[in-house]
């Protein structure tokens, strides 16, 4: 008998609709059925992609006893964080603050009013000696101190719900405690760089996580940088893109990168794939690209695009979130080899050098004598020569194998940052179709997740085939939108001359929108929610990136650009507002707000925008901008200029105006 989930269009959600569990979705109805009840809430979050999602639904949401435990003594109330991440937020600072740690699937227990009085992270069915707390005892314990003690819990919702609003209130001002000033810029890289481990690449032990923003910030910095430094971050760039490229993050044989290596040296994955995460990765591989002229660099950037065309493109022009990391009951099975599955493929003469190439081994590297292919060949001509082999063996184990589940919501946050880095990797790539499908995405977002109002425009956060446009867009969604059309924007009128307006108006819209709804009236920075849509617990500013880039850093990079194109001084006066806020954590925490830094990195640097006439051949204006390193920059036809005049502005300052192409891309370079 299904559940309500079953009208929802949230695959996570979904995934629970024919659980025992009497499960409601976030909102209204859950909350007024915990106040005529008098139970308390049991919030239980996580996302369509989580392994450990999937096994504590299978162990305890399916089984009809503890379902019963359940539905008997709570209101329980299920959410998927894509969907609703201002919901998740606030329960993992919750659970963070009375476990010391989080994760998903994330359990919280709230008064009937949402408040949050206790909870966890993933819990088994029965004591497995590992001082887990089985989840039906759990329950139990929780709903009869609820009936005998309730005031004792009423009191521990009140005291987290004071500590999340002091945080939140610290919070306002960021890091602020005093000026900004440029110097911070090369104490943070300082930072960064030490933490970096220089054997494996990445930062930190295991787990690791793509350092994506990091690395970009980095890489932005670095012209700015003394000769030392600069020479140490392209040497920790090289050593981190090199090992998740040869690493088995990366699906050797399907392009796309996993979400995180469980070991230190990006061996072994937790093999969910996300869009966001190849999006930023699309982003670093471009720039160190510019750089190094590295074709593994420009192999990884085409295949994941592939990948991306292939397996995650959804109808009308978007893309979709998520690959699930199991198949066939088990994490992985899609993506792992054995000797004789590779024999049997490619025949026992070319298989024997793939599985040399790809350490494929009778031992195997993962679970039951599985391998996860890594690439141990140091010569890229070696990859080359295999390309027709990696073919074969991703056609095979996409006609024999199970699929992982996709998670078919399109994103607004997600498809956004694809939309840039296609536009960055099609432009210094010479790939025009990649921004042609960058621009269909935008266009697509555009018409099925905007609303005009009267007052501006109303943004939703993620689209469903079935559904249509759902959720009240966030802050991240309007700052990130306006990033995408700033990006087409930026490069556009190489493929489509003029079309460049368009965009940027589309972008200020965003901006605008996004500074009369979410502003703080009596502090720095921007609210995750706007003020109709915040969660009954708190309104929370979100500073600190975490798998995908802040909204406050956002915000740094699109009004940064606007202020460039416009001149608008509205826009710089709350870009230099905003960013005193990173200040603290720029010294303190700077991998943290590493996407808040580049922007700062790249205003600092100057923005370049390139204003030619309608004589100029804009691709060889490219080809220049190819051969020189990565900066933010714009190329826009202008007919304001006679028909073979360039003009170059550098940040605040625009430079006379030439017809000479080699003039103008030496003021750039030496700039």
């Amino acid at each position: 008998m299904p559940n309500r989930l079953s009208a929802e269009n949230s695959l996570y959600l979904q995934q629970h609709a024919h659980n025992p569990v009497d499960w409601y979705p976030w909102g209204e109805e859950a909350l007024q059925a915990a106040e005529e009840s008098g139970k308390p809430l049991l919030v239980s979050i996580g996302y369509s992609a989580c392994h450990w999602c999937h096994v504590m639904a299978h162990e305890s949401f399916e089984d009809e006893y503890i379902a019963g435990i359940m539905n008997k003594h709570f209101i329980c109330v299920k959410v998927d964080r894509e969907e609703r991440p201002d919901v998740d937020q606030v329960y993992m600072e919750a659970v963070q603050m009375i476990q010391q740690q989080g994760g998903w699937p994330l359990n919280v227990f709230c008064l009937p009013d949402g408040r949050p009085f206790f909870g966890g992270t993933y819990f088994p069915p029965e004591d497995r000696g590992q001082g887990l707390i089985p989840w039906p005892q759990m329950c139990m314990r929780i709903a009869d101190f609820y009936k005998r003690s309730k005031e004792e819990l009423i009191e521990n919702a009140e005291a987290i719900q004071k500590n999340i609003l002091a945080g939140t209130q610290a919070s306002n001002m960021g890091g602020a405690s005093g000026a900004w000033n440029t110097e911070l810029l090369i104490e943070a890289a300082v930072g960064i760089c030490g933490n970096h481990d220089d054997q494996y690449g990445g930062f930190g032990s295991a787990p690791k996580f793509p350092p994506s923003m990091s690395l970009n910030f980095l890489r932005a910095l670095r012209a700015q940088a003394e000769p030392e430094l600069a020479q140490r971050i392209e040497a920790i760039s090289a050593t981190t893109l090199r090992a998740m490229a040869h690493g088995g993050l990366f699906d050797q044989f399907g392009g796309g990168f996993a979400r995180y290596s469980v070991d230190a040296h990006w061996l072994i994955p937790h093999f969910e794939k996300m869009l966001y995460d190849n999006a930023l990765l699309i982003d670093a591989y471009t720039r160190a690209w510019l750089d190094a002229q590295d074709p593994l660099y420009a192999a990884v950037v085409a295949e994941t695009i592939a990948w991306l065309e292939r397996e995650m493109s959804a109808p009308g022009g978007g893309f979709y979130a998520a690959l699930d990391a199991d198949s066939e009951g088990e994490e992985g099975r899609f993506y792992v080899w054995t000797p004789e599955e590779v024999d049997a493929v490619l025949g026992p003469s070319l298989a024997r050098e793939v599985r040399a190439a790809y350490n494929i081994t009778a031992e195997g590297n993962f679970e039951q004598g599985n391998s996860n292919p890594a690439l141990v060949e140091p010569d890229f001509a070696v990859r080359e020569k295999l390309a027709d082999a990696r073919r074969q063996l991703r056609e095979h184990r996409e006609a024999e194998r199970e699929a992982p589940g996709l998670d078919t919501k399109v994103s607004t946050a997600w498809n956004a940052m694809l939309i840039r880095a296609l536009v960055d990797a099609g432009f210094y790539f010479n790939r025009p179709e990649w921004i042609q499908r960058a621009r269909q995405c935008a266009d697509f977002l555009w018409d099925q997740l905007v609303a005009e109002t009267e007052t501006g425009i109303q943004l939703k956060a993620v689209y469903y085939e079935a559904g249509g446009a759902q959720v009240d867009g966030f802050l991240h969604d309007y700052a990130l939108l306006a990033e995408a059309c700033l990006s087409i924007a930026s490069k556009i009128d190489w493929v489509d001359a003029g079309a460049s307006a368009r965009y940027q108006a589309r972008a200020q819209v965003c901006v605008d929108q996004a500074l009369q709804d979410f502003t703080d009236a009596h502090s720095v920075g921007y609210y995750f929610t706007s003020e109709a849509t915040a969660t009954p617990v708190a309104r929370r500013k979100e500073w600190f990136d975490n798998a995908t880039p802040s909204g406050n850093s956002v915000m740094l990079h699109a009004l940064s650009g606007l202020y460039a194109l416009t001149g608008e001084g509205c826009y710089a006066a709350e870009f230099e507002a905003t960013l005193p806020a990173f200040a603290d954590y720029a010294r303190k925490v700077a991998s943290g707000v590493a996407h808040g830094l580049e922007a700062a990195a790249t205003h600092q640097a100057g923005i370049v925008v390139i204003k030619v006439g309608q004589g100029v051949d804009l691709s060889t204006v490219r080809d220049g901008l190819a051969a020189q390193p990565w900066r933010r920059s714009f190329i826009l036809q202008s007919v304001d200029l006679s028909a073979q005049q360039i003009q170059v502005c550098l940040g605040t300052q625009c430079l006379a105006s030439t017809k000479d192409l080699a003039e103008a891309m030496q003021s750039i370079q030496s700039s």
